[in-house]
């Protein structure tokens, strides 16, 4: 294979990529909202809703967030060939491939080095979406592949013979693995570990003189009853109840464990030599960095308390996360932010597990395909930062009450209990601007007359790549991309003698770069100037007046069928 040559997934209309109009945003106060009772713990109020194409709003938003954003979370359309009540879920196989590669380009560029990419799917397109996203992030750089319980085998999927289908998958990128650093995570032990069947029954004495029992021995002394017949006369609570005892008492419950001898070595190989010369006898070795170690006849004694772990505020017996996650159940979520979503919500615990690995408190958050809000729901309940973008009427019928619910306090499903959620803080709404050019009724390109002098100003900043920055003081300084280059932006037709006043005001250790309508004067006249017209300036950088990237089989052209051949149905 040459050096030319790469492994890559290649569909029909690979090579079609658009040509986007990074937007300006517009805020419409009357949507964004604000906690009524502010709570200074939780007072972010910078978050954004925005409304409108998910692609274009990826591409309004690079300018200002690119590297800054420390965690993607998507739940794209399935691609399932199934029409859902808030959006179209059958895209046709190379339109859905490329319009995931188009986002999630996008969606790398605005992630922070050390920043993570989780996106959610099903078996449909499973297997070409791990290739497309090895190609845009570098195979090295995939984390994961987790396996999630959606559901159970039971009800109508249990009727037909085959293999029922009960999981969906949650992809995990870095976009940097050398410099990723995700979080512990530990997730809830379903089960008591029954291999810690011993109990400490004098912990208070010194560790030298401890003496073992069985736990069950322990257990039916706790009640005042017989060892032999304790089962029996506890019934169906025996477990519940003999687990609620471990919990209480997780320091003296421990079982006994025989290192592997040619795997140790030092202070701790001593240690199991020196504890078989003295078998009743508990010794201890204390370490600096690390826990202390007990060992008692050539074995060591391992705490169940050292199981014990913070989830959700309380502590219980946990174990690292792994590539399965089946204790997330996605059933019963209809209460969920008080909002109908029916085959779309996802459980608030399953956002909240991927921000737990790969988040801290005040990093941006990100969901492109913000469904019923659930994202920025849980974002904003722990204290993240959050940006959803939505296009579907569900933004304002689902999205916005139910995040004005969680600001409010009034919202305590969910996760709200895990990490005691009380209220506060906002977000501002925005939409996206209408594209920058129309055509008038000759065809001709034009200024868009919605748009005013600012608003002109702000998106040819944009396209120009300078930072919007109106000066109060200077007129002419429209924003700027460094100390000593600025730009403005007028509809004028400026005359020479009005560059010359330009020029002379900038001065000859600055420069400006001048859009305007029209201009009578040579171009180049001015050295510390550089003159151009609008719209011509433009006009071949975007795909102008293109206000739709969802690309939906049902609007695209049919091919014309061949003589003799009948038109197939999609």
């Amino acid at each position: 294979m040459s050096k030319k040559q790469k492994l890559e997934l290649t569909w029909i209309g690979k090579e079609n990529r658009p040509k986007l109009e990074p937007r300006i945003l517009l805020e419409d106060p009357a949507k964004s909202y604000h906690a009524k009772h502010r709570v200074a713990s939780a007072d972010l109020f910078d978050n954004r809703l925005i409304f409108g194409d998910n692609l274009l709003a990826l591409k309004a938003l690079e300018q200002d967030f690119s590297g800054r954003i420390k965690c993607v979370y998507i739940d794209p359309p399935f691609n399932t060939q199934q029409a859902f009540e808030h959006y179209d879920d059958g895209y046709e196989h190379s339109i859905w491939l490329g319009l995931l590669r188009d986002r999630v380009e996008v969606l790398r560029r605005l992630l922070s080095d050390d920043g993570t990419l989780f996106v959610h799917i099903d078996d449909n397109e499973l297997g070409y979406l791990i290739v497309l996203l090895d190609e845009i992030f570098g195979r090295t750089n995939r984390v994961s592949v987790v396996s999630f319980k959606q559901g159970s085998a039971t009800g109508h999927k249990s009727i037909n013979p085959g293999v029922v289908s009960t999981t969906n998958f949650i992809l995990i990128y870095a976009k940097n693995k050398s410099v990723w650093a995700p979080n512990r995570v530990f997730t809830a032990r379903a089960e008591r570990d029954k291999r810690y069947g011993q109990f400490i029954e004098n912990y208070d004495e010194p560790h030298s003189a401890w003496r073992f029992v069985t736990l069950t021995r322990a257990f039916a002394q706790s009640l005042a009853i017989s060892e032999k017949g304790i089962k029996k006369a506890l019934g169906d609570e025996y477990e519940s109840l003999l687990s609620d005892f471990v919990m209480k008492n997780a320091q003296r419950v421990v079982r006994l464990a025989r290192p592997d001898y040619n795997a140790v070595s030092g202070e701790a190989r001593e240690m199991i030599d020196k504890s078989k010369s003295v078998p009743d006898e508990v010794l201890l070795l204390e370490r600096q960095a690390h826990s202390n170690m007990y060992f008692t006849n050539g074995e060591r004694i391992l705490f169940y308390s050292d199981k014990l772990k913070l989830i959700d505020g309380e502590y219980i017996a946990g174990e690292p996360l792994t590539s399965l996650w089946d204790d997330i159940l996605s059933n019963n979520l209809h209460n969920e932010g008080g909002v109908e979503f029916p085959k779309g919500k996802k459980p608030e615990a399953l956002i909240k597990r991927c921000f737990d690995l790969a988040t801290k408190p005040g990093d941006i958050v990100l969901d492109s395909f913000s469904g019923s809000g659930t994202t920025g729901a849980v974002a904003h309940k722990m204290g993240r930062r959050w940006i959803m973008i939505e296009l579907g009427e569900h933004c304002h019928t689902h999205i916005i009450p139910r995040l004005q619910k969680v600001i409010d306090g009034e919202d305590q499903g969910g996760i709200s209990k895990a990490v005691a959620w009380k209220g506060g803080g906002g977000f501002r709404y925005y939409r996206l601007a209408p594209s920058l050019l129309e055509k008038d009724k000759w065809g001709n390109w034009v200024i868009n007359h919605d748009y005013n002098a600012t608003m002109l100003a702000e998106a040819l900043c944009k396209l120009e790549g300078f930072s919007y920055a109106p000066s109060d003081a200077v007129y002419w300084q429209h924003g700027h991309s460094t100390e000593r280059d600025f730009v403005y932006v007028t509809t004028a037709s400026l005359t020479h003698e009005q560059l010359q006043q330009l020029a002379d005001e900038v001065g000859p250790d600055r420069s400006l770069l001048v859009l305007c309508t029209a201009f009578r004067a040579k171009a180049d006249a001015y050295p510390n100037l550089t003159v151009k017209k609008i719209p011509k300036q433009v006009l071949s950088r975007c795909e102008w007046g293109h206000d739709d990237y969802s690309l939906q089989v049902e609007n695209l052209p049919k091919e014309a069928p061949k003589p003799g051949q009948q038109e197939l149905a999609l």
